[in-house]
Parts: C-alpha cells; structure tokens; sequence
C-alpha cells in the first residue's frame, strides 16, 4: 500500500481507511479475547459489509457484498472452515 486514501468518485474500496467509514458502527463477538485480537464487522448504508482488524481501528477495511458474508457465516457454522484451525 501506497498510504494513499483509496475513495474513487466517493465508492467505498477494499483497503479505505476504516476511519473514514464515517458512521460506521462496528461490533465484534463476544467471544473474542480481551487482547483486542479479534475481527470486527460494520453494516453499511449501501448494503455492504465492512470488516476491520480490531488492533488497528483507523486501518485497512475490507469490504463485502451482505451475501458474501452471510455465505462464509453459512460456511463457517457447518464446519466448512473447521481444518484451517488444526
């Protein structure tokens, strides 16, 4: 990354500052440790899902379609993921 913000004709892209998701309200599950090691999900006005690190607030933010994170969500609680972890 080029330290560059990366808004094009004010489109919200992967890799924007999370910090500049103005009104973006951001949650984490209450699983995660208390280290701040864990991922952190923002529903978007435009329908879209943003997702930050939660050790760097002001960093990088992916951003998603609402069915793609429903699809690994699916994924993830029928086990699909489950070998990635041993």
């Amino acid at each position: 990354m080029d330290g560059k913000v990366t808004i094009v004709a004010n489109e919200i892209r992967n890799g924007l500052s999370a910090a500049l998701l103005d009104g973006a309200t951001w949650r984490k599950s209450s699983r995660s440790g208390k280290l701040g090691n864990c991922v952190e999900l923002a529903p978007l006005s435009s329908g879209q899902v943003a997702v930050r690190n939660s050790r760097f607030p002001s960093g990088p933010a992916l951003i998603y379609p609402r069915a793609e994170v429903a699809a690994f969500v699916a994924g993830v609680k029928d086990g699909e993921f489950d070998d990635g972890l041993s």
